[in-house]
């Protein structure tokens, strides 16, 4: 997937729900959802050139973005702190494994199995605040993540191994998001990705080298509307972040929180609907599950969120 901030970074708007915050977050998580489709378009282009290309030529958008909206002052004082550029190098690894496995996923017909890692990406974020950060969880909470451990285990058994693309995207993107939380508020969306495909630049060239000895590029060579969109690949990745980064500033959590559950649930369409994968019954129940787990969590933020205005009111 992209490199989306996490719902947990968003920053509510003290003005309440905004109309065009709606519009924006809406055009974002859609607009991911329907990666898969991109980048099914690029074939017969391979998963390595697809990230390889993705990473020189979001670099060059955001480039272009930082240039156009002249922030390079303030993009040098990020590179004079070397905590934020560090922590962006790792974040940019993290996001390399996410997007080569998303990629690799889509062009093997793995799009629903895909579409679940980013449903239990959530549950996964809940979990590694247990392991990671030693963040205590309600009653609520453990319910969220044991149904959720069920889904994995029925899923499992249905394919006959572990979910490993699901599990490789949510933990890969649930630690990217640990991560950038190092760096709080003080990196915006375009900063951040031009840190981390700067870091990823050098061996994404190596990459196309590599696969340019092997004879299997592809760029400039499977026709004009090809090259168009393997062109656009940097666009494609920016312009959403770009979106998210508006509605964040206009929108309440819980709205970015139930809205973010946009992205996978049309991957899953596309999966099921436009590209006809297989769904036995097993991976019913393992969704289903999955699906109960979304909504107990989603319960327990509902009440924290009444919780906490009621908490507000109150006469001191």
């Amino acid at each position: 997937m992209s490199t989306a901030p996490t719902v947990a970074d968003a920053r509510p708007s003290p003005a309440g729900v905004s109309r065009s915050g709606l519009v924006y977050a809406v055009a974002a998580y859609g607009l991911w959802g329907f990666l898969p489709i991109y980048f099914i378009a690029l074939a017969p282009t391979g998963p390595v050139e697809i990230v390889a290309w993705r990473i020189l030529l979001s670099l060059v958008f955001c480039a272009l973005l930082i240039a156009v909206t002249r922030s390079w002052r303030a993009f040098r004082a990020l590179l004079r702190d070397r905590r934020v550029v560090l922590t962006m190098g790792a974040a940019g690894a993290l996001i390399f494994v996410n997007w080569l496995t998303y990629v690799f996923a889509t062009l093997n017909g793995q799009v629903v199995e895909a579409a679940l890692g980013y449903f239990i990406n959530p549950i996964v974020t809940v979990f590694l605040g247990v392991i990671v950060l030693r963040e205590r969880l309600n009653a609520t909470q453990w319910t969220a993540v044991g149904i959720s451990i069920v889904a994995v285990v029925v899923l499992a058994v249905g394919y006959g191994q572990l979910p490993w693309i699901a599990l490789v995207l949510a933990f890969s993107f649930g630690f990217y998001g640990l991560i950038k939380k190092r760096v709080g508020h003080r990196v915006d969306a375009v900063s951040g990705l031009t840190l981390e495909t700067a870091w990823l630049a050098p061996f994404a060239a190596v990459l196309l080298v590599i696969v340019g000895a092997t004879g299997a590029m592809t760029m400039g060579t499977a026709g004009v509307w090809h090259t168009v969109l393997l062109l656009a690949a940097g666009a494609v990745t920016a312009i959403p972040l770009l979106l998210f980064a508006a509605a964040s500033r206009r929108l309440p959590l819980t709205y970015m929180g139930f809205i973010q559950y946009f992205a996978p649930f049309i991957q899953f369409l596309v999966g099921v609907v436009v590209l006809r994968e297989p769904m036995p019954l097993e991976r019913w129940i393992g969704f289903g599950l999955v699906w109960v787990a979304l909504a107990v969590l989603t319960f327990d933020l509902l009440r924290g969120a009444r919780a906490r205005r009621a908490a507000a009111v109150e006469p001191v």
